[in-house]
C-alpha cells in the first residue's frame, strides 16, 4: 500500500473517531440546557439530578473530542501539507471562526456551568448552560461550511500564479447550499446520538430497579422522545439533501445505488450483490430512485458509465468512480442504524404509554420484547454513532477521486516526501493514544451512567417555583 493509500486510511480513521464525540457533545449541551431549564421551572429535584448527570457526559465528552480533534489537526498538517496550501485560504478563516468564536464560546462557558454551581446567579449559570448549546451549533455550522467547500466549491477564486484557491466571500462559503442542506441533517443525527445514550440509560436503571424510579422513567421517556424525533427529522432532511446531492453530485448518488446505465424511471436498490465493483445482482423497487431525487416516478437519473465519460471529457482523462461498494452499502447502513434506533424508541414509547411500567416480562403479543430490550441496552447507543460514522464515509469515498470536487485531486494532496513507513508510525501512534481515550472515556461514562440514579442526593428547590407534577413524562 503506498504512501497516499495509507495517508488516506489515516484521515478516515482519525476523522471517524473524532466525529464519535461531535455529535454525542452537540446533543448532550442542547440537552442538559433543556433539563436545568425544566429543573428552574419546576424546581423538581429529578431534574436537578438528571441536569448534572447530563453536564457532567457532557464535560467528559467535551475534552476526549478536543484532544481528537487536535490529533485530527496534526494527521492533517502532516500528511496533507500540499493540500493545505492548495485549501488552507479558505480553510484558514473558517478553522479560525470555529476555533475563536465557537470552541472558546464552548470551553469557557461549559467551564463557568460547571464550576459555577452555587457560586453564580441561578439565572446566569443557566444562560451559561444556553451559550454552550449555542455554541455547538455554531462550531458544526462553520467547520460545515469548510466541508462543504469540499463538496461543491464556490465563494472563490483560481490564483493564477499559485494556483491556490483563494476566498472571496465568507458568507457565500457559510451559505453553500450543501451547507445549508446539512447542517440541519448532520444536528438531527446529532440529536438522535443524545436520545439514545439517555434512553438507555433509563433503560438500564428500569430493568434494574434503581432507586430513582422518577429519574430512570424521565430518562427513558425523554431519550425516546429525543430519538423517534430525531429519526424522523433525519428522514426528512434525508430527503432534501439526496436531492441536492443528486443535482451536484451526481456521481455520488448513482454510486449509493449502484446505478450505471442511465435511466428513466430509475429504481432503488435494496439489496445488492457485487461482482469486480459493478453490481451483478439487485432487489429493486421500480421507479423508486426517480421519485426519491426529483419526485417525479419517471424522471431520468445519470447512471455511472455516463458520467464517466461526461467527467472524463471535462476533467481529462482519468478514472472518476469511486469505490461502489463502499458507497452503497454505507449510504444503507448510514439509514438502518439510524432508523432502527428511532424504530426502538418508538417501541418503548409506545409500551410506557399512559403512565405504563416497563418490566423485562413485558411483551407484545407472544414477543418478549421486555427481554428483548434488555439484552439490547449495550447496543442501542452504538447505534447512531454507526449511522454517523458511515454517513461520514459515505459522503467523502463517494466523492473520490477528488479532495475539492472538480478542482483538486486526492492524489495531489499528499505531503511530497511522505513515506508509507512514516503514515504506519504516526498512524500506529493516533492508535495508541485513541485505545487508552476510548477506554477511559467508556470507562467514565460507565460509572456515571451507572451510579446516577442508586443514591438520589439532597438537592435545593429554586425559592420562587414549587415543585411540581411529573406526570406527564
Amino acid at each position: 500500500m503506498d504512501a497516499t493509500a495509507l495517508a488516506r486510511w489515516q484521515f478516515g480513521i482519525t476523522t471517524i473517531y473524532h466525529y464519535l464525540f461531535v455529535p454525542a457533545s452537540i446533543s448532550l449541551a442542547t440537552l442538559t440546557a433543556l433539563l436545568q431549564t425544566a429543573w428552574r421551572r419546576t424546581g423538581s429535584e429529578v431534574l436537578l439530578r438528571l441536569t448534572k448527570l447530563s453536564g457532567k457526559l457532557l464535560l467528559v465528552t467535551f475534552v476526549v473530542g478536543v484532544v481528537t480533534g487536535l490529533v485530527q489537526e496534526f494527521q492533517f498538517g502532516l500528511a496533507w501539507s500540499d493540500f493545505a496550501r492548495f485549501y488552507g485560504d479558505v480553510f484558514g478563516p473558517t478553522l479560525a471562526v470555529e476555533g475563536m468564536l465557537a470552541f472558546f464560546l464552548e470551553a469557557t462557558f461549559l467551564g463557568l456551568w460547571f464550576f459555577g454551581w452555587d457560586r453564580l446567579p441561578a439565572r446566569v449559570h443557566l444562560a451559561c448552560a444556553w451559550v454552550v448549546a449555542a455554541g455547538t451549533l455554531i462550531s458544526a455550522f462553520v467547520i460545515l461550511g469548510a466541508n462543504s467547500f469540499l463538496q461543491n466549491p464556490q465563494g472563490y477564486t483560481l490564483d493564477p500564479e499559485t494556483g491556490r484557491a483563494r476566498l472571496d466571500s465568507f458568507s457565500a462559503l457559510l451559505l453553500n447550499p450543501v451547507n445549508t442542506h446539512s447542517f440541519p441533517h448532520v444536528v438531527a443525527g446529532a440529536y438522535l446520538v443524545g436520545g439514545a445514550m439517555f434512553l438507555a440509560i433509563g433503560l438500564h436503571h428500569t430493568f434494574r430497579g434503581s432507586a430513582d424510579a422518577a429519574g430512570a422513567r424521565v430518562l427513558l421517556r425523554l431519550g425516546a422522545w429525543v430519538t423517534a424525533a430525531s429519526g424522523a427529522a433525519l428522514a426528512g432532511t434525508g430527503d432534501l439533501l439526496g436531492k441536492l446531492i443528486a443535482e451536484v453530485q451526481p456521481m455520488k448518488m448513482a454510486a449509493a445505488e449502484g446505478l450505471y446505465a442511465t435511466t428513466s424511471g430509475a429504481p432503488f436498490s435494496v439489496f445488492s450483490w457485487f461482482s469486480g465493483g459493478r453490481k451483478v445482482w439487485g432487489l429493486e423497487v421500480p421507479n423508486l430512485l426517480s421519485f426519491l431525487v426529483s419526485d417525479s416516478f419517471t424522471a431520468r437519473v445519470q447512471g455511472i458509465d455516463d458520467l464517466q465519460s461526461t467527467y472524463s471529457a471535462t476533467y481529462g482523462a482519468g478514472d472518476y468512480v469511486p469505490v461502489v461498494p463502499v458507497a452503497f452499502w454505507s449510504f444503507r447502513a448510514m439509514i438502518g442504524f439510524g432508523m432502527a434506533a428511532a424504530g426502538i424508541a418508538v417501541l418503548v414509547l409506545w409500551l410506557t404509554r399512559g403512565g405504563r411500567t416497563l418490566t423485562r416480562g413485558t411483551r407484545l403479543g407472544r414477543l418478549p420484547v421486555g427481554r428483548l430490550l434488555a439484552l439490547g441496552v449495550p447496543v442501542l447507543p452504538l447505534l447512531p454513532l454507526v449511522a454517523n460514522s458511515t454517513g461520514w464515509l459515505f459522503t467523502e469515498t463517494a466523492r473520490q477521486p477528488w479532495l475539492v470536487f472538480g478542482l483538486y485531486k486526492t492524489a495531489d494532496g499528499v505531503s511530497p516526501g511522505t513515506t508509507a513507513a512514516e503514515v504506519i508510525v504516526t498512524l500506529v501512534a493516533f492508535t495508541v493514544v485513541y485505545g487508552a481515550l476510548a477506554v477511559a472515556y467508556v470507562t467514565l461514562v460507565l460509572r456515571l451512567s451507572r451510579s446516577a440514579l442508586d443514591a438520589p442526593e439532597e438537592a435545593p428547590v429554586p425559592e420562587q417555583q414549587p415543585e411540581r407534577e411529573l406526570a406527564t413524562w
